[in-house]
């Protein structure tokens, strides 16, 4: 019997049989054991898919396999999960007594664990944020607007790095493809399109200008989610939006529609979907949603203050400006300088320097400028792309519990009435045709109710994997910490060399002055 340290952790004896179920499921060469290997131990036991994932949770440690001690510790979690016991590390803190033998059969039936090939259910992704990155990356500028005759149209270049083509959209056509997308997949997040406004005032206008950039960016951060998305990305309709450069894409986006129809018609998956589903996928479901709620509600206060960042920038950058040009217009002037009895002044002299030093403002300005320009650019943009992923997350929570449970209800409220009605027809006798309709027409919503039941599923399959891609989605905040310092340390460094020159140009003049 052996006693073993899990860091600061001081704990209990360990039983023999740890030590055989380690002997039996690691490698010659290496004592450590795979994670994937461990998994399928855990896939062995009685406990939930939720319990199962917290006790990997508390052993990985992250380069994909597990140290000896980290087995052990994880094997003890599963003795005390199947005690009913939560899988918390707490437990064994100051363990003394011998670690409780988890119930999973004799060591030697292990062993064949880890000569199994992985097969991954396709209820889980296994793609990584930086694989979702990579799948492409859209470009979206507007070209010189065509004059119609009332108004002037804003059309759009779209470039894709992955078909490595250009083509040219309306926000008409931005619009046929949401709607379509939606139709098709109606149970994944399908990011949604930023606002049509009609074109009131003249483009020239800042306003104007400000409302078609942001959406420009808008429709960018649409266009690059979707074709990033793992089910999104291999479909027929994204490939026809990214590539076809024909005059009447929309017509060929309806066409492409109609013959695909939406997912649950097409994916091998749809019918099976129950089989995939853990027995707890409602509280699984209802956990992640809350987390999720509370992880968008800090996304967008993060976002606000960024954006407020952003326009502070902005705002030093014109005073910086304005204030330049006031040193500028002050050292303009040519009014001659009176000759005092008291004293010679050296205004004459003083105000060329003050000229001199306006030139710098301009450059603080400028430098202002380009760091609020980084900040709406490389810490605004992406958070307002992932917000656009929670909130169309959010959406497709109000769709499954508004579209396909309240359609599975009112389904079954109406089988109940009728089969209400076929036996008050057999009470109470009525013509025979009246009858067999009836029985007809029931049999025909047995067979809705059947579909419903199987859509249900789907949409709560669904549901589980994009609750997965927005988690995946999560280590964009790096990204984002990593930009936001980056951009704050390069500004100040900037702005502060160019207020040190200044203060070198101004201390020269008062020297020579004096």
């Amino acid at each position: 019997m052996a006693y073993f340290s899990y860091g600061l952790l001081n704990v209990g004896s360990v039983p023999s049989y740890y030590r055989e179920v380690h002997q039996a499921i690691c490698s010659r060469t290496d004592e450590r054991v795979p994670l994937s290997v461990f998994q399928r131990v855990l896939s062995r036991t009685s406990l939930s898919v939720t319990v199962q994932n917290q006790i990997a949770e508390h052993v990985n440690s992250g380069d994909g396999f597990l140290s000896k001690v980290s087995l052990y510790k994880g094997l003890a979690l599963i003795a005390l999960a199947q005690q009913g016991k939560p899988p918390s590390p707490k437990l064994l803190e100051n363990f003394i007594q011998e670690f409780p033998k988890p119930q999973l059969g004799e060591p030697k039936e292990l062993q064949s664990l880890k000569m199994q090939t992985v097969q991954e259910s396709p209820l889980n992704l296994s793609l990584t944020l930086g694989e979702l990155l990579k799948k492409d990356t859209i470009k979206v500028e507007l070209i010189p607007e065509k004059k119609g005759l009332f108004l002037k149209h804003v059309e759009y270049q779209v470039t894709s790095e992955c078909f490595t083509v250009s083509v040219y959209r309306r926000y008409t056509d931005f619009d046929v493809f949401h709607e379509l997308l939606l139709q098709r997949y109606a149970y994944r997040v399908v990011p949604a399109l930023p606002p049509k406004r009609a074109l009131k005032g003249v483009l020239t206008s800042m306003s104007e200008r400000e409302f078609i950039e942001g959406r420009r960016r808008a429709l960018g951060r649409f266009l690059n989610l979707v074709a990033r998305h793992p089910v999104f990305s291999e479909d027929e309709l994204v490939k026809t939006f990214l590539t076809f450069s024909g005059s009447d894409v929309q017509t060929k986006l309806r066409d492409a529609c109609k013959k695909l129809g939406d997912e649950f018609m097409t994916c091998k998956y749809a019918t099976q979907a129950k089989d995939y589903l853990p027995a707890d996928i409602q509280s699984q479901f209802s956990s992640s949603r809350e987390l999720i709620k509370n992880i968008h509600n800090s996304f967008q206060k993060l976002r606000d203050r960024a954006e407020r960042m952003a326009e502070r920038s902005k705002e030093n950058a014109t005073d910086l400006l304005m204030f330049g040009k006031e040193l500028s217009s002050l050292g303009s002037d040519e009014s001659p300088v009176p000759i005092l009895a008291s004293c010679k002044s050296p205004w004459a002299a003083l105000r060329r320097s003050v000229k001199g030093l306006s030139v710098e403002f301009s450059l603080l300005s400028e430098k202002a400028a380009q760091q609020g320009r980084r900040e709406e650019d490389d810490v605004v943009e992406k958070l307002n792309l992932f917000l656009d992923l929670l909130h169309s997350y959010r959406d497709l929570c109000e769709r499954h519990e508004k579209g396909v449970l309240h359609e599975h209800q009112r389904a079954l409220q109406k089988y109940g009435v009728m089969k209400r009605q076929i036996l008050s027809a057999t009470v109470q006798p009525k013509e025979q045709v009246s009858v067999e309709q009836l029985e007809s027409r029931i049999v025909q919503q047995e067979n809705a109710i059947q579909v419903m039941e199987l859509r249900s599923y789907f949409s709560l399959f669904c549901l589980h994997q994009e609750s997965q891609l927005i988690f995946t989605y999560l280590p964009i905040t790096s990204h984002i910490l990593g930009a936001f310092v980056n951009s704050q340390v390069q500004g100040h460094k900037e702005v502060s060399l160019s207020f040190i020159y200044l203060g070198v140009k101004a201390i020269h003049f008062n020297v020579r002055q004096s």
